[in-house]
């Protein structure tokens, strides 16, 4: 499909580009951006995108998200989560390896791309674990799985409490040129904690999980991390002190580098409005002291990136208790007005900026195309404004999953075209 996209404002960081131009798309890549008129355009068939009053976005990376295929399709499906992606302005995502059987060998690995490759509109770029069925005992087989197209490890849902192990895996992902991606939760003080230590905890009657479970773990794989020279991203930060330590650690010449999700710095514990499980996640919300040092780090360049940590969970599941209900909420389809809504219309961060969390430095975190709209470049592309408002409705949620706590929220920001190779996968109707 070749697109002419006219009229759009480029948001395009990579190539410092902040203006109102057109953009010519011809088999599947940028072939031109500027100012461009019919007598430029050749005469092929080509679909024309009036982007008036909207911006135009190299496309967005999730390095964070939960497909639940295989083992748990009754939860979201390849299919189902990757739509949704789309829907939400993604163009790639990396589904965690938390799946029944776990993704955690170079079989598995082939397995998810095989599925991804019949069912996915955008690119899929599968984590590996590091170690086999996610049991914190033996290692996997990292360089195979980077053979096979793994493009990451990571243990998340857990953290590998077996220092030396990890130090092990980070050394095998450095000479794989992969970064380790690092859920931070020290299980050992964790216990039956459900949501954060505080007064809401208290007086729900709810035991509690301090910052410290996630800054002892963010401290140790910092460390291990300068020792090894290992690309070490840490995933879904939530506590003041990751984002002070991550800041440290990039001054002491670390390769380190923290995401923040959309639920951690648009919403408090204080927020939570009883026992109701659509507030349950792991981390989980967090003060409005964390809050503020999140939306500095995002602001500051501290944290590089926005992830979801999309974890769709079936109704039954998170009618439960708080205390017993399974962690997480889903993220891709309110994940880009969220941060309009929050960072970019409070001052926090600049459009271009948004672009930045959300697409550029996700690219480069992993080490794979994309976030640059130069000519000859993917035409992997999210058209979106940051103007309109309205109520978010999980009754329109593509995925399975429809455990949020936004649901009725008012926000601004809406996604109106995903372009993938060229393809328009998702457009708002």
């Amino acid at each position: 499909m070749n697109l002419w996209i006219k009229n759009g404002h480029l948001l395009d960081p990579a190539n410092d580009r902040n203006e109102i131009c057109d953009l010519y798309v011809k088999d599947g890549k940028v072939a031109c951006v500027g100012s461009l008129s019919s007598g430029r355009i050749p005469e092929e068939e080509v679909t024309v995108i009036d982007a008036s009053g909207k911006y135009v976005m190299p496309g967005f990376l999730d390095l964070h998200v939960h497909l639940r295929e295989p083992g748990f399709e009754y939860k979201e499906t390849i299919r189902t989560g990757t739509a949704a992606m789309a829907k939400g302005g993604f163009t790639a995502v990396c589904p965690m390896p938390n799946t029944k059987p776990a993704t955690d060998c170079p079989e598995m690995i082939r397995r998810v791309l095989e599925i991804a490759e019949k069912d996915s509109p955008i690119h899929v770029y599968p984590v590996g674990a590091v170690t086999k069925g996610q049991m914190g005992e033996e290692m996997t087989d990292i360089a195979g799985m980077v053979k096979a197209g793994a493009k990451a490890i990571s243990e998340d849902g857990k953290s590998v409490m077996n220092a030396e192990l990890y130090r092990e895996a980070m050394r095998e992902a450095t000479k794989a040129d992969i970064p380790v991606m690092a859920h931070c939760e020290d299980r050992n003080m964790v216990g039956k904690g459900a949501m954060n230590a505080g007064a809401k905890a208290e007086e729900l009657g709810i035991q509690g999980i301090t910052n410290a479970v996630e800054d002892v773990i963010v401290a140790r794989d910092i460390l291990l991390a300068k020792e090894t020279g290992a690309r070490l991203h840490l995933c879904h930060c939530s506590t003041e002190d990751s984002v002070k330590m991550i800041r440290a650690a990039k001054e002491d010449g670390v390769k380190v580098s923290g995401e923040v999700c959309p639920h951690h710095f648009a919403m408090t514990e204080d927020e939570i409005p009883g026992d109701d499980a659509n507030y349950k996640m792991n981390p989980p919300l967090r003060s409005s002291t964390d809050v503020e040092e999140l939306c500095l780090g995002l602001a500051d360049g501290t944290m590089e990136a926005i992830s979801t940590d999309h974890a769709p969970h079936g109704e039954e599941e998170k009618k439960k208790s708080i205390a017993e209900a399974p962690f997480g909420i889903v993220g891709s389809e309110t994940a880009y007005a969220l941060t309009v809504t929050h960072l970019v219309k409070k001052g926090y961060l600049t459009p271009m900026q948004l672009v930045e969390r959300m697409s550029t430095n996700p690219c480069r975190i992993l080490g794979v195309p994309g976030g640059n709209l130069a000519e000859g470049m993917p035409a992997d592309i999210t058209i979106a404004d940051m103007d309109s408002e309205y109520q978010i409705d999980k009754n329109t949620f593509l995925s399975k999953g429809k455990n949020t706590p936004f649901d009725g929220a008012l926000v601004n920001g809406r996604v109106y075209y995903t372009i993938v190779g060229g393809n328009i996968v998702y457009q708002y109707k």
